[in-house]
């Protein structure tokens, strides 16, 4: 038994099988949607960011990978920093505009939200 990670194991019965593989439980991404059936808002936010705004878009259904990809691609058109994790994408400034455009031509439904 090479992986030794005992918190996966937690709440699991021995076995006195030498052959006896833990099955544990993955978590399955979600299927990534196409362009054209992701509905994103892109909202403007502030809160607990020290009063530095920051551009938010939100609404993307799919796996991390994508979601990272997708923010590559806006903060490199932008020409800012930001994040991209827990479904949503943080613009560093106020680039709403330019992000709905930016979406809009790479073929997602997008449009701005409150904020």
């Amino acid at each position: 038994m090479s992986n030794n990670d005992w918190k996966s194991r937690l709440n699991v019965v021995y076995s006195t099988n030498p052959d006896f593989v833990y099955e544990t439980a993955q978590e399955e991404e979600p299927e990534t949607l196409p362009p054209a059936r992701q509905d994103l808002r892109v909202w403007l936010d502030r809160k607990a960011r020290a009063g530095k705004q920051v551009t938010l878009v939100k609404g993307f259904v799919g796996s991390e990978e994508d979601l990272k990809e997708l923010g590559r691609l806006l903060k490199s058109k932008c020409g800012v920093g930001g994040t991209a994790k827990e479904g949503e994408i943080i613009i560093q400034g106020d680039f709403r505009d330019r992000v709905v455009e930016i979406l809009l031509k790479a073929g997602y439904r997008a449009k701005k939200a409150g904020g």
